[in-house]
């Protein structure tokens, strides 16, 4: 028998470090604690469980669109504890839902693991910069840390377009507009449009879902707007694919021109479990749009871009190799884990045992 209410459960995942709650049927509610899911009560919760829980938080007109749709992204504020970003959907006809905290704090670039070229990001006038990665890879996060420091360090009109809103913004030197898409817009693209009407400076983008937020997205950085969003690839190259692969075969030497004039910077993450310490570390890749970037994306020689981001540290570049080699070098992971996730495992590891060599050698004399 169910004994609390959705308010507890999520109160228990923050208590204990967590980052994501999940409620199933015929399971108990699960945390997910430094990236691995964990049981936060023996309680099991069945089909009446999940409809009043989830129920309970939504509006009239969001149980509406929940029941005609059968799915629906949307966020709750809960007094003393923050935000959550929800999801609810139906699973073999039952409902059920994931949370995701916004901490009520929006974390520092450099708190977050990322260095002066992402920082350096943040003062470009126009172009695109995406940030991508898996999910529950911090993106949102690292997006929202751009745009809180533009608005800190710039006086600029950002608009912010998301679904649903998560993080909230202080103006600070800026004026920064949030529309949600579905409350305060009709889409995403409809929205970029209308920002270019508004005297945007800066055009934040929750996420590249469809060709149609591509496109407007990729003029919108050609018209004297920086443009920043996010979208679901693993690393740079990949990132280039995608986009390209979003557009007809026909439309794709042009969408390369586009792309390679407009694109700025791309920070490719994840998130991996510390071995020092409770908790999880960011490896990344930075590719930053360079005139041999360019000349490669408009050329869609896609397969030399890994290479032009090793040789790129003189413009803030690195590898994902390259940071994973660093995180192992100095125990923040184990070298197995870098492994895994490396795209030249033969790179990292001559490199882990090239520092451990001489860091052993200093260590004797």
């Amino acid at each position: 028998m169910r004994t609390h209410d959705l308010i507890e459960y999520l109160y228990m995942v923050i208590e204990r470090g967590g980052s994501d709650m999940h409620i199933s049927s015929g399971s108990p509610p699960m945390g997910r604690i430094n990236g691995i899911l964990q049981p936060m009560t023996e309680e099991l919760l069945d089909v009446s469980d999940l409809r009043e829980l989830i129920f309970g938080v939504l509006k009239e007109n969001q149980r509406a669109k929940l029941e005609q749709e059968w799915e629906l992204d949307f966020a709750i504020q809960v007094e003393n504890l923050g935000r959550f970003r929800g999801n609810a959907c139906y699973v073999l006809g039952r409902i059920e839902a994931s949370f995701r905290y916004i901490p009520s704090v929006i974390p520092e670039l450099r708190d977050l693991g990322h260095g002066p070229t992402v920082e350096g990001f943040t003062q470009l006038r126009d172009g695109l910069i995406l940030v991508t990665g898996t999910s529950n890879c911090g993106k949102t996060t690292t997006l929202s840390s751009m745009t809180q420091h533009i608005a800190r360090t710039r006086r600029a009109n950002i608009v912010s377009i998301e679904d649903p809103i998560e993080y909230l913004f202080a103006h600070e030197n800026s004026l920064v507009r949030q529309r949600q898409v579905g409350s305060d817009t009709h889409s995403f693209a409809a929205a970029i449009k209308s920002a270019l009407r508004q005297d945007a400076d800066v055009i934040v983008i929750s996420e590249l879902r469809d060709l149609e937020t591509i496109r407007t997205a990729l003029t919108a950085s050609e018209t004297g707007h920086l443009v920043i969003s996010t979208l679901h690839t693993q690393d740079a190259p990949g990132t280039i694919l995608r986009i390209l692969d979003a557009f007809p075969e026909e439309q794709q030497d042009f969408v390369a021109s586009q792309l390679a004039g407009s694109l700025r910077g791309v920070i490719c993450q994840s998130l991996l479990s510390r071995r020092d310490e409770p908790g999880r570390v960011m490896a990344s890749e930075v590719l930053v749009g360079n005139s041999g970037i360019a000349a490669c994306v408009r050329s869609r020689r896609l397969a030399q871009l890994a290479n032009l981001i090793q040789i790129g540290a003189v413009d803030g570049m690195h590898t994902i190799d390259d940071s994973l080699m660093h995180l192992a070098n100095h125990g923040f992971i184990g070298l197995e884990d870098a492994l895994i996730r490396a795209r030249d495992d033969d790179f990292v590891r001559l490199g882990h045992e090239k520092f451990m060599r001489e860091r052993d050698g200093v260590k004797r004399r």
